[in-house]
C-alpha cells in the first residue's frame, strides 16, 4: 500500500449510524397552564454521527407522522398544521453546524432544527461514550414550539418549552 493511499485511509470519516432499535427519541410539555405534562415519543427516525479531519458532525432526521402520545385525537392534532403540519412538512430534522469536545465524553453541540418548514438554531450539551464499536449518546434540551409557528393550543393551554430528550445507539 503506498503512502498516500494510507493518508486517505486515515483521514476518511468514520459514521456511526443510529441504531433506531436501541435508542428513543422522546418529548414532553407542559398543558393545562403547566398543571400537566404530555409526554410522547417519536417512532422512526435516523441519523448518524461522524468524526473526520473536518470534525464532528450529527445528524438527526425524525418522522414527525410516528409522533405517539398514547392519544389519538391529540395526535391527530399535533400532525395538523397548527403543529408539526406533517402533510407538507414529513420531517424534523437536526443537523450540527459544530460540535466542540469540551472533554470527559461530554460535548456543546450547535445546529439547526428544521420542523414545521422553518429552522431555528439549537444548543445543548451531549454525552458521549464509546464502548468498542458503538457510541452512546445522550442529551436532554429544550426548544420553544412557538419559535416553529406552532399553537400554544385553545386558550394558550400549551406552556413550553418542550422538554427533548435523545437517547441514541449508534454503530454495531
Amino acid at each position: 500500500m503506498t503512502a498516500t493511499l494510507i493518508e486517505q485511509r486515515a483521514a476518511a470519516p468514520t459514521r456511526w449510524p443510529v441504531d433506531d432499535a436501541e435508542s428513543s427519541v422522546e418529548f414532553a410539555v407542559k398543558t393545562f397552564w403547566g398543571l400537566t405534562t404530555v409526554r410522547g415519543r417519536f417512532g422512526r427516525f435516523g441519523g448518524w454521527y461522524e468524526t473526520g479531519p473536518a470534525g464532528t458532525t450529527i445528524e438527526l432526521t425524525i418522522d414527525a407522522d410516528s409522533l405517539d402520545t398514547g392519544n389519538g385525537t391529540r395526535d391527530k392534532h399535533l400532525r395538523s398544521n397548527d403543529f408539526f403540519g406533517v402533510n407538507e412538512h414529513p420531517q424534523v430534522r437536526f443537523t450540527s453546524t459544530r460540535v466542540i469536545d469540551t472533554r470527559d465524553g461530554k460535548l456543546r453541540v450547535e445546529g439547526d432544527l428544521d420542523a414545521a418548514g422553518k429552522v431555528v438554531p439549537l444548543e445543548f450539551d451531549a454525552t458521549v461514550a464509546r464502548a468498542g464499536d458503538v457510541l452512546e449518546l445522550e442529551t436532554t434540551t429544550t426548544v420553544d414550539h412557538r419559535l416553529f409557528g406552532m399553537s400554544s393550543g385553545q386558550l394558550a393551554m400549551i406552556r413550553g418549552p418542550a422538554r427533548l430528550h435523545v437517547k441514541a445507539r449508534l454503530g454495531g
